[in-house]
């Protein structure tokens, strides 16, 4: 984890957590469904469950996979490329357009919920208000759906183009100081306590991820459910080797991220046409970048 805060050798940033994207089910919907998920299914197997679960349980099966900028990394680091190179956008309009014309079929056909009804639920998950089976998130973030709804939920495996490249990799919570600070011993004094002090880690459990460093990583023993499925998801996902190297992400990837979740939003609700949409998010980072 320590590569993911180097840039050209040199670190400028050190992590105090790790996470990589999931996907949280909901477990007794896919159990009375009949419908598995496993490591390695394909997106065709994840959308014939989803189908499944909408045919059978009369719900959604996803809450909108398609406005989330990291899920769609993932799919195209499947497919050879990435979101990013390390000064631009790493895919074409068509292919963009490609990807929200396929979510916005799923949306009107009801196998992605209605993004008026998942506004209207806000603050709360549309997984956990029950309008949906599934949703794209960071692993760690899953905590958060026990105590919003009354299901049961767990962390299933990314769907894959070929049956076995997840694209994943470990993102990570870093800290970092400025150069210039007139109290450099007391910054250096604070990321060492954040990232190394056993109590900090206890106390912080999996909020920002599994924590980095062995001081940390042993003190903290999860005991409830939530937590304990994280750490098993992340064993999970490294035992079966799929975990490549980051993606760089360019200044303005933060500004980028907010647009795609908008348009994708915009293009949901049925407001913006696909090819539309692509050519303002292509619009929009070029500004980015720019800045």
């Amino acid at each position: 984890m320590l590569a993911n805060g180097q840039v050209d050798g040199k670190q400028i940033a050190v992590p105090v957590g790790a996470n990589t994207m999931a996907l949280v089910i909901d477990l007794k919907a896919f159990e009375k469904a009949g419908v598995e998920a496993r490591f390695g299914w394909t997106w065709d197997e994840y959308f014939t469950a989803l189908q499944t679960i909408q045919d059978k349980l009369k719900i959604a099966g996803d809450t909108g996979y398609f406005s989330i900028m990291y899920l769609y990394d993932l799919y195209l680091r499947q497919n050879g490329k990435a979101f990013f190179t390390d000064s631009d956008l790493g895919f074409t309009e068509d292919d963009l357009t490609q990807w929200w014309q396929d979510g916005y079929k799923r949306v009107k056909s009801g196998l992605v919920a209605d993004p008026k009804k998942v506004e209207q639920v806000k603050p709360k998950s549309a997984l956990s208000a029950g309008l949906a089976a599934s949703e794209f998130t960071w692993d760690n973030f899953s905590i958060r759906y026990e105590g919003e709804g009354e299901s049961d939920y767990g962390l299933a495996p990314i769907p894959t183009t070929d049956g076995k490249d997840t694209g994943q990799y470990l993102g990570s919570l870093m800290l970092s100081a400025f150069s210039g600070t007139k109290h450099p011993k007391e910054v250096a004094q604070f990321i060492d306590f954040m990232v190394h002090d056993p109590e900090v880690g206890e106390i912080m459990g999996y909020d920002r991820g599994i924590l980095a460093t062995t001081e940390q990583y042993d003190a903290f023993k999860p005991a409830d459910a939530s937590n304990k499925g994280v750490a098993a998801y992340e064993d999970e996902v490294a035992k079966a080797g799929v975990l490549g190297k980051i993606t760089p992400h360019p200044s303005g990837a933060d500004v980028i991220e907010a647009a795609f979740l908008r348009i994708g939003g915009e293009v949901a609700q049925g407001m913006t046409k696909p090819a539309d949409a692509a050519k303002a998010l292509f619009s929009e980072a070029k500004a980015a970048f720019a800045g």
